[in-house]
């Protein structure tokens, strides 16, 4: 038996019924036996503890995408070069795009609930002879887009954090300024210490992580309500319904259509990163189940949160071009301040700087899950040090300063070039994107070679619409994130995104031919599947265990 039957028959019980159904009962300890058995049987030991129960990897799924965090953060890119409506309906359609790319990502992962997430899927849907160098390079940009995405996100934080020192500074009435406005070097020094922060909560044992998750879905969203309500209640002389949903503007030069595409830079930069959960899968209770369901609720409610924010928002933007260039240096700030005044906004915009730290917390989580699963393949340098983990706290403690140590490194980029750091971080929603379609696509194209055996959750016959127009959306969007968002293009506000990624592209393929692809080989699976004993004796291949199934429409 090869290895890639011998998967397909580990995961083929999990998808041949149309609903959802638990024959365990809740037995968390059968739960946990199965999980076991499915991880050794797909080719890995339980290294790590299983302590993310239903609630806590919800609510990790939904602190990923962190919209109470992300939106004010990025809503002023729409904002300035769309216009409201563009605002307002590049979230709704870019959340149902989020929408079907996650279903499609959510039914890989499924069938393999591992720490690689769609990196070990890689290996599962690409012919023997193409898999080494499919899962590299795919790795590599899973790896880069989340490490560039957790250095945004701490790098934010540390806006989010300056900003709200600046809204309560003195401000002069003449210049139009605060008296503090921060530096790149205070910037880039604070987002250290934030991303140093994050790393030792990464630390710790998985069973406090789950402690920790568990609160971050509330806060998210009872807070977002909360705010939403407070500002429409607060803020006087409210934009019309017909000026948000229909009041475009030409603020890019590219014009009005080209200008609504560029809009969607705040629900791409929000909305991604959806494997995220699944790189959480060795330290879930039956992952192959919890991981998609959280995933698709997650998204579902963080489109819906999101697309509150934005209107909210937009409602209360009484003054267009003086929330764009707001003094404060984010216009979402400065619609709080003009609602609340210093007091009251500050209040509801240390919400928005909590969210956001939860966001990097969980995002640098799932960083160092991955950096632990590819060097416990052997494809980073030192390998043998990054994938150990550690025996007090059961987690790769390792991986998670390895993350650290590289996010503050790129952070510090900005003290020289903020152009420089701007295009590390808008390759990360492409990034990731893009490496989620390469998968799927892969899944399609070879499936006259490679039969896929779905696990509990499976899309049926919408599978190939769905990957078609996931794909197709992920390759869109991507290049239209890549372009410049100001004409006339000059030096300063060129999109150096592209110059990114074909750097991450040369950095990945030139290390393969230069060596990898001697020493690499993909994740590294058994053979043949083991006779594991469980306590009602030998657990023979043709004796998998029943998972039920989730029906994907």
């Amino acid at each position: 038996m090869d290895q890639k039957a011998s998967l397909e028959l580990v995961v083929s019980s999990m998808a041949d019924k149309p609903e959802i159904v638990d024959k365990r009962g809740g037995n968390m300890a059968a739960i946990e036996n199965d999980d076991e058995r499915l991880l050794n049987r797909i080719g890995y030991t339980q290294d790590l503890r299983r302590h993310f129960s239903k609630w806590s990897t919800l609510s990790y799924a939904v602190s990923v995408l962190g919209v109470l965090g992300s939106v004010p953060a990025t809503f002023g890119s729409p904002l300035s070069l769309g216009g409201p409506a563009a605002s307002v309906w590049a979230w709704f359609f870019g959340s149902i795009m989020a929408q079907i790319i996650s279903s499609s990502v959510s039914e890989l992962v499924s069938a393999y609930p591992t720490a690689g997430g769609m990196y070990f899927v890689t290996k599962n849907v690409v012919p023997d002879e193409h898999a080494a160098i499919w899962s590299w390079v795919i790795g590599w940009c899973n790896l880069l887009g989340q490490t560039a995405g957790v250095a945004s996100v701490g790098y934010t934080v540390s806006q989010l954090i300056l900003a709200a020192a600046s809204m309560n500074s003195s401000f002069d009435d003449i210049t139009g300024t605060y008296s503090y406005s921060p530096t790149a070097l205070e910037t880039t020094l604070l987002s250290w210490l934030i991303l140093m922060i994050m790393g030792v909560i990464c630390s710790l044992t998985t069973r406090r992580l789950h402690q920790i998750v568990t609160w971050f879905m509330p806060i998210n969203v009872l807070a977002s309500i909360t705010i939403c309500i407070a500002l429409l209640v607060l803020t006087p002389n409210k934009q019309s319904a017909t000026w948000v949903f229909t009041h475009f503007t030409n603020g890019s030069g590219w014009g009005t259509p080209f200008s609504f595409f560029l809009s969607f830079l705040s629900v791409a930069w929000t909305m991604t990163d959806y494997d995220g959960t699944t790189h959480m899968s060795e330290e879930t209770h039956d992952a192959a189940v919890r991981g998609p369901m959280a995933i698709r609720w997650a998204v579902t409610i963080s489109g819906v949160v999101g697309w509150m924010l934005t209107v909210t928002f937009c409602f209360c933007a009484t003054d267009l071009d003086a929330i764009i260039h707001s003094p404060t240096g984010m216009p979402a700030a400065q619609i709080f301040l003009n609602a609340a005044g210093k007091g009251g906004g500050t209040a509801m915009w240390f919400f928005v700087i909590l969210v956001q730290f939860f966001t990097g917390c969980s995002a640098m989580l799932a960083d160092t899950r991955m950096a632990y699963a590819f060097s416990r393949d052997g494809a980073l340098p030192f390998s043998n040090f990054w994938s150990k983990v550690n025996p007090y706290t059961h987690t790769p403690v390792n991986s998670v300063w390895l993350i650290v140590f590289l996010t503050c490194a790129l952070n510090t980029i900005a003290i020289g070039s903020t152009t420089t750091i701007v295009a590390i971080f808008n390759i990360t929603a492409p990034a990731l994107d893009m490496s989620y379609a390469a998968v799927i696509v892969a899944r399609n194209i070879y499936a006259s070679r490679i039969k896929f055996i779905p696990g509990p959750y499976t899309l049926g016959i919408w599978q190939k619409p769905l990957n078609a127009i996931a794909c197709t959306w992920v390759l869109f969007i991507s290049v239209v994130l890549m372009f410049p968002t100001i004409r006339p293009i000059t030096m300063e506000n060129m999109n150096y995104a592209v110059v990114v990624g074909g750097a991450i592209a040369v950095f990945s393929l030139g290390w393969w031919w230069a060596g990898a692809r001697r020493t690499y080989t993909g994740p590294k699976t058994k053979d043949l599947i083991q006779s594991i004993t469980s306590e009602e004796g030998n657990y023979e291949s043709d004796q998998r265990p029943d998972y039920g199934s989730i029906n994907g429409h």
